[in-house]
């Protein structure tokens, strides 16, 4: 025989205590044992992700090409064009700068320009190294400026 909807109404209260009491019981029966966790296995499978480790990098003043300065300080002004620096590539935003030429331009990049702090922000390199910067980024606009050699190391 169809249950009711008042024989249902009547056993919701008996389900719910039974409920409860099985999850109790779950709970009740994992008390005391000891964790299935290995602490020393966990450390090393989150090491990876939580280590952290800083390598310092020292570059010999004077040894860095052009393009590794510019790669690695300018860019992140003249890529995108940040605090009204010309564009790298950019002919026309660069042609009146290029006017100076490239004595000039290198001593304005040393000084510093505008927004652009001096040597670009790179207070560890040497005025050659500036000068290198300025051909490479110079010669991406047009110019045909030769870049100051990189002495061989002794």
């Amino acid at each position: 025989m169809p249950e009711t909807r008042s024989q249902r109404a009547a056993l919701r209260p008996t389900r719910l205590i039974l409920s409860a009491a099985a999850v109790a019981a779950a709970l009740v029966a994992g008390c005391g044992q000891q964790s299935s966790i290995d602490d020393e296995l966990s450390a090393t499978l989150i090491q990876p992700v939580a280590r952290l480790e800083l390598k310092a990098q020292t570059v010999a003043p004077g040894s860095r090409t052009g393009e590794e300065i510019y790669k690695s300080i300018c860019a992140s002004c003249h890529d995108a064009g940040l605090l009204a620096a010309p564009k790298t590539g950019d002919a026309a935003a660069w042609a009146p700068r290029l006017a100076l030429g490239f004595d000039g331009l290198t001593q304005s990049a040393i000084a510093g320009k505008n927004a652009m702090p001096p040597r670009g922000g790179g207070s560890d390199l040497t005025d050659t190294e500036v000068a290198r910067a300025v051909a490479y980024l110079a010669n991406t606009a047009g110019a045909g400026y030769t870049e100051p050699p990189v002495e061989a190391a002794e």
